[in-house]
């Protein structure tokens, strides 16, 4: 069994050939697309992070839109770029959505990747401290969310206060009890997965990494997926640890399928990201009994527990339920995920 979910980069264009031509179009779409999904008995809606961009950018107000028109569907992002974030506003936001969707918010967090603008973690006020790096900067700001999900008091009362206060030091309110077991790290590199496994955090694996073998990129995803999990296990923690991956797949259904998608077989390609040579994983596109085998094969599929299906929202609600409703049906339970 494995819990499938889609990811929404939320791109929005004018053009008249895209279904999503205003940030009100991609908020209000993604919405509808979650309880589509939900409906079609999908397992999580998960949302990509971008600022200066036509894409989804402060995810909360849509986080809590989303619990408010769903019921059982896992809600979360991937990932939130923690350069950018005030981890004490962030908790009050992410205590919120929470508790709206009745504890279902999977937060996926990480130092984040290349963004339009430069450095534009400076406009939002923050600075890396001398002698670090803006990676630095990001995990820093991690490290104080998690400490804050605890829940534990660390402020001193007013001795006036406006309101009764409970006794002792106060705590950021709302506590939402066990979103800290619900965090990941998106990791690029077999170090940060390491960091993330030994800092108690679930793990989110994209389309691309750090290119440290040279090996095809299912296999050095794989192999980072197995360090991750020895730094957990070493690390003594309880609890038993999640690890998604992200990919295109589209099955091949219709001629509208063939169409978009049915072009020639992608390959892995190596590029350049952040001055670090990158390995971008290959993208599916085939009829469902060939689509199975070819997936068979993916070892970091297989070793995770959880597949974000990436989703081309400019191309509109429906049309996405049914790449959706095509891997549930056809694919998924040929390979024992159903």
């Amino acid at each position: 069994m494995k819990k499938i979910g889609f990811l929404s980069f939320g791109h929005w264009s004018a053009s008249s050939q895209s279904a999503t031509r205003s940030a009100s179009d991609v908020l209000l779409q993604s919405i509808d697309l979650a309880v589509a999904a939900e409906e079609l008995g999908a397992d999580g809606a998960y949302f990509r992070v971008h600022h200066f961009a036509q894409q989804l950018a402060s995810p909360f107000p849509l986080l809590a839109a989303v619990g408010a028109r769903t019921s059982r569907i896992e809600i979360g992002t991937g990932v939130i770029d923690m350069r950018y974030e005030n981890p004490f506003y962030m908790l009050e936001d992410a205590g919120s959505a929470d508790l709206i969707s009745g504890g279902r918010l999977q937060l996926g967090i990480s130092r984040g990747s290349p963004e339009q603008v430069i450095d534009g973690w400076r406009h939002f006020g923050y600075a890396p401290a001398d002698g670090q790096s803006d990676a630095d900067m990001g995990r820093r700001h991690a490290e104080v969310f998690l400490e804050l999900l605890k829940g534990e008091g660390f402020a001193q009362p007013n001795p006036r206060p406006m309101f009764p206060n409970p006794p002792g030091l106060l705590r950021l309110e709302p506590h939402a009890p066990g979103l800290r077991e619900r965090i990941w790290w998106g990791s690029g590199s077999n170090a940060t997965a390491i960091w993330a496994g030994q800092m108690g955090m679930n793990l989110q694996s994209s389309t691309l990494k750090a290119d440290e073998s040279g090996e095809p990129f299912h296999v050095q995803q794989a192999k980072q997926i197995r360090a991750y999990r020895a730094a957990w296990t070493e690390a003594g923690h309880s609890r038993e640890p999640r690890v998604s991956v992200s990919r295109s797949i589209f099955a091949l259904m219709n001629d509208q399928d063939r169409a978009y998608f049915g072009r020639d077989g992608s390959s892995d390609q190596i590029g350049i990201i952040d001055n670090m040579r990158a390995v971008f994983g290959r993208s599916y596109a085939a009829e469902p009994d060939r689509l199975i085998e070819e997936l068979k094969a993916d070892e970091a599929i297989a070793e995770a527990d959880t597949l974000l299906l990436t989703v081309p929202n400019q191309l509109g609600v429906d049309y996405n339920a049914h790449v959706l409703e095509s891997i549930l049906k056809h694919v998924a339970p040929a390979l024992g995920w159903r």
